[in-house]
C-alpha cells in the first residue's frame, strides 16, 4: 500500500499483506502510532497523526484518539517514541451528540465518542450504556455561556471548561440566560454555598437545587419553543440547564459515599437522569453502575455505590425486595458482532461489593404513563449483594447478573408503587374506602374518599361542581380571538400567544413552563379545537386522587400517580362572593391575599391578580377545597383568564411546584391578608410541621 493516500483513494496494484493490523473491535485495539522524522519508531505505523483525549480513562483501556491535535503523547508499553508536535490544535473532544449543526460559514468540528450517540431512541446495543465510567465527576465538558460587554453591548460566545459527567452544549439566545440563571441562583440562596453543607447536603439544600434545575429547565424550552426550535439531541434542555448548574456550582452532596445519602428520602421522585446527579445520589447520567475507587491493601479496587435500572436490560425488579441486575456492556453490536460482557468498570465494581459487603443504592426506573418515551426514578433506598453469575442473555452473549436484598428496616419505596398498581388492576382492595367516587361521575377520573385513620364517615355534604361559577362575567376590552384549527402554536402571531408575553404558558405534554403573574388561556369563543396545548385547565383531571382522612387536619388531598413538577392538578371551585367571607367559613380562597412568588419577579412589591377574587366552597365546590395549608407547599396556584370578545372568565389553577411523590399530600400557602378585619380570617394554629412552619395560617 502507498503512503499519505486520499481519503478517497483506491490502493492499485499487489498489497503487502505484512502491513495489514488484525481487525480488532475499535475498543480493543491498541493503536501504532507513526513517529515523526527522526525518531526510531517503525516506519511500517499506519501514516496519521493524532493527539490525546484530555478525558480521563478507566483503569487499565489504552488511549485512542486518531486526530491531528495535541503535543501530548499517547504512550502504551509496548509502543515507545510516541511523541508528536503540536500541528494543528483542537479543542478538547466531547461527546457527538453535544454539539449543535454548525452555521453555514463555520468549519466543521471532528468528534469522536464512544458506543452509541446518547440520545438514540432504538439502539442495537441492548447492554451497552454508551457511557466511560470512571468513577466519579472527573469527566470534562465543555459549554457554552454568554457573557455581555457594557463596551459593545453586544453578545459573545465564551467557551469554558468545567468538571461534569458529561459534554452538553448550551446554547445562547436573545434572552441574557446567565443572567436569568444568576437571578435564581441569588433568589434560592444558591450562590457560594457553604462547602461542608454541600459536601453533606441537608433535604433543603437537595430540594432547592432540584427545583432549580427544573425551574430553569422549563424556561429553557420555552425559549427554545419560541424560536421554532424543534427539541433534538443536541437540544436538550435537560441536559443544558444541568449543565449550567454544573458550571455555576449549585449542586448537592458533593462528597462521594457509600450508603444513604443526606437530603434524599426513600421514596422521592426524579422525572431526569440529571437530577439524580445534582442531588448527589447517582453521578453518571448515563451509565447505570455508579462507583468510586476503595484503597484496599495499598491497591485501589473499585466499589458499587447505586445502580439505576431504566429497563435497556434484562433487569428483573418484580419483587419489591429482591432485585436481578443485569451488568453494563456486552450484547449485539451495530456490525451483528455479538460480544460478551467483560469483569471491568461497573461490573467489576460490583463484583468487589459482593465480596466487601457494602450497602448499593438502588433507583428504580419506571414508566412514565403520561409520556411513552419517559422514565420515572424511584429510590429505593439501600441494598446488598448476595449473589453473582454468568447466563445467556436473549441476544445470545453472557451476561452478568447480580442479585440484591433490600436492608431491612426501611420505609416503602417501590414497594408502595407495585400496591397502588395493585389497586389499580382491583388485585387487592384499597383499605378504609368509603365512597368509590365522591363526584358521582363529574369529573374524567373517579375520586375516591377514603379514612383509615378514625371512624368519620366523611365531611359536611356538599354540592360537588367541577368548575368555578359566576354571578356575572368581567368585562374587558374587546379581545381578539385565535383562528388555530390546529391548536395555538409558538413562534407564530396568535393573538393568545401574545397576550402571553410571546410564549405558550405550557409545553406540548401541558407542563407549565414558567410561573406568570397570569395565564392567558384559550376562550370559549377561539377557533382552536379542545385539544390545543393552550386550554390544559380546561381538559379535566388528568391525575387519580383521593380524599383522605389525616390524623390532625381533617381531610387532606393526595395523588395514586406521581407528579411532575409544573403540572397541572386541579382548579379551586366554588362561588364567587362579592361582600367577603364568613369568619367561620373554612373553605375560602382569596386572591387579594399576599403570596411568596415561587420564580424571582423584578420587583419586592407583592404581585396582585388582575382580578381580585374570593371563593367559597363551602356549599359547592371541587377537590380542591381539601387540600390543606403548609408554610412549605409542594403546590402553588396561578390566576388563568379565559377571555371572549367582550367579557372574561377568572379561574384559579393549581400546579405542582416540586415532583410529587404517590400518595404524599398536597398542600398550598393560604397566603396573608392584607389586614386583620374584625369579621375576617383569624388566624389559626398551623400543624404543617414543615422546617418553615410560621406558627399559623388565616
Amino acid at each position: 500500500m502507498e503512503d499519505n493516500l486520499g481519503s478517497d483513494s483506491v490502493p492499485s496494484g499487489p498489497i503487502d499483506k505484512s502491513r495489514v493490523m488484525t481487525v480488532k473491535p475499535l475498543r480493543c485495539l491498541v493503536p501504532v502510532f507513526p513517529s515523526h522524522s527522526g525518531s526510531s519508531a517503525s516506519p511500517q505505523a499506519p501514516p496519521f497523526a493524532f493527539g490525546a483525549p484530555t478525558a480521563p480513562f478507566p483503569p487499565g483501556a489504552a488511549q485512542f484518539f486518531p486526530f491531528v491535535g495535541s503535543h501530548e503523547s499517547q504512550t502504551p508499553a509496548s509502543v515507545p517514541n510516541q511523541g508528536m508536535p503540536d500541528t494543528n490544535p483542537i479543542v478538547s473532544p466531547v461527546p457527538l451528540n453535544s454539539f449543535r449543526t454548525p452555521a453555514p460559514p463555520a468549519p466543521p468540528v471532528n468528534t469522536s465518542g464512544r458506543g452509541r450517540p446518547r440520545g438514540s431512541t432504538k439502539s442495537h446495543e441492548p447492554y451497552d450504556d454508551g457511557y466511560t465510567q470512571n468513577g466519579g465527576y472527573e469527566n470534562g465538558f465543555t459549554i457554552d455561556t454568554e457573557d455581555s460587554s457594557d463596551a459593545t453591548k453586544r453578545k459573545r460566545k465564551a467557551r469554558k471548561t468545567v468538571k461534569g459527567p458529561e459534554a452538553v452544549a448550551v446554547s445562547n439566545s436573545e434572552v441574557d440566560i446567565d443572567e436569568m440563571v444568576n437571578h435564581l441562583l441569588r433568589s434560592f440562596n444558591l450562590v457560594d454555598i457553604n462547602t461542608s453543607l454541600q459536601a453533606d447536603s441537608d433535604r433543603d439544600l437537595v430540594q432547592r437545587v432540584v427545583l432549580v434545575y427544573n425551574l430553569l429547565r422549563r424556561k429553557i424550552m420555552q425559549l427554545d419553543d419560541a424560536k421554532g426550535i424543534i427539541p433534538g439531541i443536541s437540544r436538550r434542555a435537560d441536559l443544558r440547564s444541568g449543565t449550567i448548574l454544573m458550571n455555576k456550582g449549585a449542586r448537592a452532596n458533593t462528597r462521594r459515599r457509600i450508603g444513604a445519602v443526606p437530603g434524599v428520602n426513600i421514596g422521592d421522585v426524579f422525572f431526569f437522569r440529571m437530577e439524580l446527579c445534582l442531588a448527589g445520589l447517582h453521578a453518571p447520567i448515563m451509565a447505570g453502575i455508579d462507583y468510586l475507587n476503595s484503597k484496599v491493601s495499598g491497591d485501589e479496587e473499585p466499589i458499587a455505590v447505586s445502580i439505576v435500572t431504566s429497563g435497556g436490560y434484562e433487569d428483573d425488579g418484580d419483587d419489591g425486595e429482591v432485585l436481578i441486575y443485569s451488568g453494563q456492556g456486552g450484547g449485539q453490536r451495530n456490525d451483528k458482532l455479538i460480544t460478551d460482557q467483560k469483569l471491568e468498570r461497573g461490573n467489576l465494581a460490583l463484583e468487589k461489593s459482593l465480596h466487601k459487603g457494602n450497602e448499593v443504592r438502588v433507583v428504580r426506573g419506571l414508566k412514565d404513563g403520561t409520556n411513552v418515551t419517559g422514565k420515572i426514578y424511584v429510590y429505593d433506598g439501600v441494598y446488598k449483594l448476595h449473589e453473582s453469575w454468568i447466563e445467556k442473555g436473549k441476544s445470545g452473549c453472557n451476561v452478568f447478573k447480580y442479585k440484591l436484598i433490600r436492608v431491612a428496616g426501611q420505609p416503602e419505596g417501590f414497594m408502595l408503587w407495585k400496591s397502588i398498581q395493585q389497586w389499580r388492576d382491583g388485585v387487592t382492595a384499597r383499605v378504609g374506602v368509603i365512597l368509590p367516587d365522591l363526584t358521582s361521575g363529574a369529573e374524567n377520573l373517579p375520586i375516591c374518599l377514603v379514612n383509615d385513620v378514625d371512624s368519620e364517615k366523611g365531611p359536611a355534604y356538599f354540592t360537588y361542581s367541577s368548575s368555578l361559577k359566576f354571578a356575572k362575567p368581567f368585562r374587558s376590552s374587546k379581545s381578539s380571538i385565535c383562528r388555530c384549527s390546529n391548536g395555538c402554536q409558538p413562534a407564530t402571531n396568535c393573538p393568545c400567544v401574545e397576550k402571553n408575553g410571546g410564549y405558550l404558558p405550557y409545553s406540548i405534554g401541558g407542563v407549565l413552563l414558567s410561573h406568570n403573574s397570569v395565564i392567558h388561556e384559550c376562550g370559549s369563543s377561539c377557533l382552536c379545537p379542545s385539544t390545543c396545548r393552550n386550554r390544559v385547565s380546561q381538559t379535566g383531571l388528568k391525575l387519580h386522587l383521593e380524599v383522605f382522612r389525616t390524623k390532625d387536619k381533617g381531610w387532606g388531598l393526595r395523588s395514586w400517580d406521581p407528579i411532575r413538577a409544573g403540572a397541572f392538578i386541579c382548579e379551586y371551585a366554588g362561588d364567587v362572593i362579592e361582600n367577603g367571607s364568613d369568619s367561620d367559613d373554612e373553605y375560602v380562597f382569596d386572591s387579594t391575599r399576599s403570596f411568596e412568588a415561587l420564580e424571582p419577579v423584578p420587583t419586592d412589591e407583592p404581585v396582585k391578580p388582575p382580578f381580585p377574587v374570593i371563593v367559597s366552597a363551602k356549599n359547592k365546590g371541587n377537590v380542591g377545597r381539601f387540600m390543606n395549608h403548609s408554610c412549605l407547599p409542594n403546590v402553588c396556584w396561578q390566576p388563568i383568564l379565559r377571555e371572549n370578545e367582550e367579557e372574561c372568565f377568572f379561574h384559579i389553577g393549581f400546579y405542582a411546584i416540586k415532583h410529587i411523590p404517590p400518595l404524599q399530600e398536597l398542600t398550598y400557602d393560604y397566603g396573608i391578608p392584607q389586614a386583620e378585619k374584625k369579621n375576617g380570617p383569624q388566624r389559626k394554629k398551623c400543624l404543617c410541621g414543615s422546617t418553615k412552619c410560621r406558627g399559623y395560617f388565616y
